[in-house]
């Protein structure tokens, strides 16, 4: 049975996914369940051609398979919740999530941060060249590096900083940009986490699915060992 690249969304968030026309509507939601935060019992699913409703997957048979219905790669699963208690947006509202803080001395004390990575290359305010032709030089020092054990095609995880999630994918591009000076690393996300498709104003620097490509500077990717996180891979085939 095949396999398809199926995005799914919901009121909270948008992701891609493997799934097999073998896997039934029931054993479907349950795994939508930890993706989405919809409860499987409250799930009520649609099938979209892009924008364009194509079918409801409800008012099935429990064994109904994925491969019943008109379904291509790359068409959407919305998943709709129909939880009459629920609090819409409680996914969504920062507000509500505990904030981890850390003191000015605490972050000073640090040898993981951006502050600790400017002192170390005398980036910035500590940077005692007194030009700002001088900062930028070794700036890009830092950067060219930075680069050379990163390649195209290295498997990395990129950390973005400001607490977010290290980001897993693919290098795609190596080099000087028209958009801003400097060496760049062009990575394609193995989910949509990125903000363009591999070009920047204008200009292709490389080709990815819409939302994929994203450029970061190459202190910020580590390429090694990063194989792509498969939440389905106990799929039946």
């Amino acid at each position: 049975m095949s396999i398809l690249n199926i995005y799914v969304t919901s009121e909270n968030n948008s992701t891609e996914l493997r799934l097999s026309k073998a896997s039934t509507i029931d054993n479907l939601k349950i795994k939508l369940e930890p993706i989405t935060g919809v409860s499987a019992s409250f799930q009520q699913l649609a099938l979209y051609k892009d924008d364009m409703f194509v079918t409801s997957l409800e008012g099935h048979p429990a064994e109904t398979m994925l491969g019943a219905f008109p379904i291509e790669d790359y068409w959407r699963i919305h998943v709709a919740d129909t939880n009459p208690s629920r609090v819409k947006g409680q996914f969504n509202d920062v507000s509500l999530v505990q904030k981890f803080e850390l003191t000015e001395e605490d972050y000073e004390k640090r040898s993981d941060s951006v502050l600790a990575f400017k002192k170390r290359n005398n980036l910035g305010r500590f940077n005692d060249a007194a030009s700002d032709s001088s900062s930028a030089s070794t700036q890009n020092r830092a950067f060219e590096e930075a680069a050379q054990s990163i390649n195209v095609g290295d498997r990395c995880e990129v950390d973005i900083g400001g607490g977010a999630l290290k980001r897993r994918g693919t290098v795609r591009f190596i080099g000087p940009t028209e958009f801003q000076a400097g060496l760049w690393v062009g990575v394609q996300y193995d989910e949509p986490l990125g903000k363009n498709d591999g070009s920047m104003q204008g200009v292709r620097y490389f080709t990815c699915p819409p939302k994929y490509g994203s450029f970061v500077r190459p202190d910020k990717v580590q390429t090694g060992d990063f194989p792509e996180e498969d939440l389905f891979s106990d799929e039946d085939m």
